[in-house]
């Protein structure tokens, strides 16, 4: 059994990325790690997420989430992101939250944290893994060590085959176009175990 603490630590505007750590915490408590999922803080101004009505719904229907600190991080061994992508890169909404990390950073609490990342965009091919790759610089200036589920298992080759981390497409209903549910589950997995072997070594 491992004693390895998983955070999923996501944004998201519409429920996909919301649905994504929904999965890799199932997938993370299957390997036997303590859980907890966690937002980011929202940017948006209350009059934009107001105009849009699936937007304001995902606002509400979370309220209960509770927000990310530096002290969850600091909690866990192992940590997965998953964000949508925004031109390329990670939603500024999680580039804040990594941006407040430098406290901890300095501190040297955020070396040998093992981590994976999850995107999604509107499109397959809408900057997914470019968006994965930008969290992963920042890790790598953590000091971190990424638990990308490279081809690890059939399961990521069904979802696409993004070796870098599960990434999904959304149509134009905002529903997932890809099934990616058990790649999750396996990145999650591996994720954790990967933290196991980290912490068994550091005893």
């Amino acid at each position: 059994m491992s004693n390895v603490k998983l955070a999923v630590i996501y944004y998201s505007m519409g429920g996909t990325n919301y649905q994504l750590a929904q999965w890799a915490a199932e997938g993370g408590k299957e390997a036997g790690a303590e859980v907890k999922i966690l937002k980011v803080r929202e940017l948006a101004p209350q009059s934009i997420i107001e105009k849009n009505p699936i937007w304001k719904a995902h606002v509400e229907a979370t309220s209960n989430i509770s927000e990310a600190t530096p002290e969850d991080l600091e909690w866990a061994d192992a940590i997965i992101f998953s964000s949508p992508t925004r031109f390329g890169v990670m939603a500024s909404q999680m580039k804040q939250f990594l941006d407040l990390t430098g406290g901890l950073w300095a501190q040297g609490k955020t070396v040998n944290k093992v981590v994976s990342a999850m995107s999604s965009a509107q499109n397959p091919h809408g900057g997914q893994e470019a968006t994965i790759l930008s969290i992963y610089t920042a890790m790598f200036h953590w000091g971190a060590i990424v638990a990308a589920p490279g081809f690890t298992d059939q399961a990521v080759f069904g979802a696409g085959g993004n070796p870098y981390g599960t990434s999904v497409s959304v149509d134009q209903d905002g529903k997932m176009v890809e099934n990616v549910q058990a790649a999750v589950k396996h990145q999650a997995k591996r994720t954790v175990t990967v933290a196991d072997w980290i912490k068994k070594g550091n005893q």
